[in-house]
């Protein structure tokens, strides 16, 4: 396979960028502008292009010489104070070879402490006509006020479906692998706007077969098939509750999915009815009332078959 596809198909310009067409036309304006480059913060879910947004940026504003001005550093696995004091001093106190400036990319900044974030501040406000910060974030909110400020924020979406197929179906040409239209559109549901996640699930199933099969996503991912979740939501609101309950069952312990994923899966079936119109407004906003809580409650660390049948006990 010759490695993660993730990396083998990841852009390399941001006219390439699969999805985020109003971020990247405007962060091509800042290049070469007058003004300069600002810093900036990109903030989004996870898969969604962030980290690729930010390399191809790079590569466009420093040219040739872009290797020796970048600093690249996940902020979730140096989180402390350490961090800013060591790597981004000593990075940003020496003169840009080559180009107008460096470029410091932190990944996960909202995974730093704030004694760091000030740090950090400290060093935007010290180094700013020398170096731009390019901060990716999955929530902005636990940023602090004063880095925010000092960004042009660029909000990433979820990647549409329609992009995502295009993408995968790219993929598999390119690696000459033979698919399924059914099994591409299950990958596209279960990733949810995640670019990554999806290009894995696809590597991941075309490693297990000749072809990449609906039947054969199911054993990579370990999630249950939306047909199963949509009859055990039927039967629970039609009021087969112990119906429903043998869904469940067979869904938790014959086929191995957790419950937090499980949870995710009749959170997505029940938006569909509702965006479908089939169901009344106020009945949605009680199930979402009652998924939001079972969600907690698992999270927190309660049992989730136990929670997940409360749940359809609440669809009656």
């Amino acid at each position: 396979m010759n490695g993660p596809w993730v990396e083998k198909y990841r852009p390399q310009k941001l006219d390439d960028i699969v999805g985020q067409q109003h971020v990247t036309e405007r962060l091509k304006h800042y290049v070469g502008s007058k003004d300069g480059m600002p810093n900036l913060m990109f903030t989004g879910s996870a898969g969604v292009g962030k980290t690729t947004t930010a390399l191809a940026l790079v590569k466009l504003a420093i040219g040739e010489y872009w290797r020796q001005n970048f600093l690249e550093l996940n902020a979730s696995d140096e989180r402390g104070i350490g961090i800013v004091r060591d790597r981004i001093k000593g990075f940003s106190r020496l003169k840009p070879v080559g180009a107008p400036f460096k470029i410091v990319f932190l990944d996960e900044v909202d995974s730093m402490t704030k004694d760091a974030q000030s740090a950090l501040r400290r060093e935007m406000e010290m180094y700013t006509k020398t170096v731009v910060f390019i901060l990716s974030c999955n929530y902005s909110s636990k940023i602090i006020d004063p880095i925010q400020s000092r960004c042009a924020i660029f909000r990433f979406t979820p990647i549409k479906g329609s992009n995502i197929i295009k993408r995968l179906k790219f993929i598999a040409d390119s690696e000459g692998v033979e698919y399924e239209d059914s099994a591409i559109e299950s990958i596209v549901y279960f990733a949810e706007g995640d670019m990554r996640k999806a290009i894995n699930i696809l590597q991941s199933t075309a490693s297990i077969g000749d072809k990449i099969k609906n039947s054969s996503i199911y054993e990579v991912i370990s999630k249950a098939k939306p047909q199963d979740v949509s009859k055990m939501i039927i039967k629970a609101l039609s009021g087969d509750f112990m119906g429903s309950r043998e869904i469940l069952r067979q869904i938790m312990i014959m086929q191995g999915t957790s419950g937090e994923d499980l949870i995710n899966q009749i959170y997505q079936d029940i938006m569909k009815r509702a965006m479908d119109e089939k169901m009344a407004p106020e009945i949605y906003i009680d199930l979402i009332e009652a998924i939001a809580n079972t969600d907690f409650r698992i999270r927190e660390g309660a049992n989730p078959r136990i929670q997940l049948e409360s749940l359809l006990a609440k669809f009656l």
